[in-house]
């Protein structure tokens, strides 16, 4: 929120010398706070831009609102980013804000449907569905309640599919990423992580899979607790199946603080 590329350009190249594994960023079309001035650079553009003045870290949207992108032109965009990045997609998705989240004025302000929790959260299981499909050349047919495909072909694969990520707060959406995702992110305090981590891998595994591989990714500040690895909170998210831990940064993104951050990593 409010930063502009030359800052996040310089950031990225930090955080990767630093010895950070990724870098994620919001998918949002304004700041609810940030009033007239306002400004939130688009996420894919940015992703893309990210993909070629860094060489090793993983990259990600922290999560893209399913409701704001059609599935099957999602899935072209994952794919090309996927061979920009030479196969360094993490592919977030999310259902969206609802109504009485700050973030949905987004949406209102540009005529797109604020829709129901059941409704947000139906379109992120088949959109996952459509992406799978077009990723794997299926040249079926698909009716959903949301989306349809008929008979497609043609569409770009990329090789290998990023591994999709569900992100979510409650049991519903943790389901979800187990049956039709391959992770899922939450916030790292969460009271309830742990059984969330549960009800996703039991998911996983009902749906065929195998649930050590689903990947459990969460976010939380940057502070030391979070960064040495024998700390508590460290070894409290690692006992909980934490794989990945995303920590938050504000614009300006002071290149000092990431390198000092990286240090503390070893």
């Amino acid at each position: 929120m409010g930063a502009r590329w030359a800052q996040m350009r310089a950031a990225a190249v930090a955080a990767e010398e630093a010895g950070f594994d990724g870098l994620w960023t919001w998918d949002h079309l304004r700041d609810p706070e940030g009033g007239a001035g306002s400004r939130v650079p688009e996420v894919w553009t940015v992703l893309s831009a990210l993909a070629e003045v860094t060489r090793r870290v993983m990259l990600g949207p922290l999560v893209l609102n399913v409701s704001s992108r059609h599935p099957g032109v999602l899935a072209n965009m994952a794919a090309t980013l996927q061979e920009v990045s030479g196969g360094r997609l993490l592919l977030g998705l999310g259902a969206g804000g609802h109504r009485r989240l700050p973030y949905a004025a987004e949406h209102e302000s540009l005529g797109i449907a604020v829709e129901p929790d059941q409704v947000r959260v139906q379109r992120v299981a088949e959109a996952t569905q459509v992406m799978r499909r077009l990723w794997a050349g299926d040249a079926s047919s698909f009716a959903g309640t949301h989306y349809r495909l008929e008979r497609p072909s043609g569409f770009l694969r990329p090789e290998p599919p990023p591994p999709i990520i569900v992100g979510g707060f409650g049991p519903r959406m943790a389901a979800i990423a187990g049956r039709h995702a391959d992770g899922m992110n939450t916030q790292a305090g969460h009271p309830r992580l742990t059984e969330l981590i549960r009800t996703a891998r039991d998911e996983h595994a009902a749906a065929g899979r195998d649930p050590a591989r689903f990947i459990v990714t969460v976010f939380g500040g940057l502070r030391e607790s979070y960064l040495k690895r024998d700390s508590p909170a460290r070894a409290s998210l690692e006992r909980a199946g934490v794989e990945r831990l995303i920590l938050l940064l504000e614009p300006p993104f002071e290149p000092a603080r990431i390198q000092a951050a990286g240090r503390l990593l070893g």
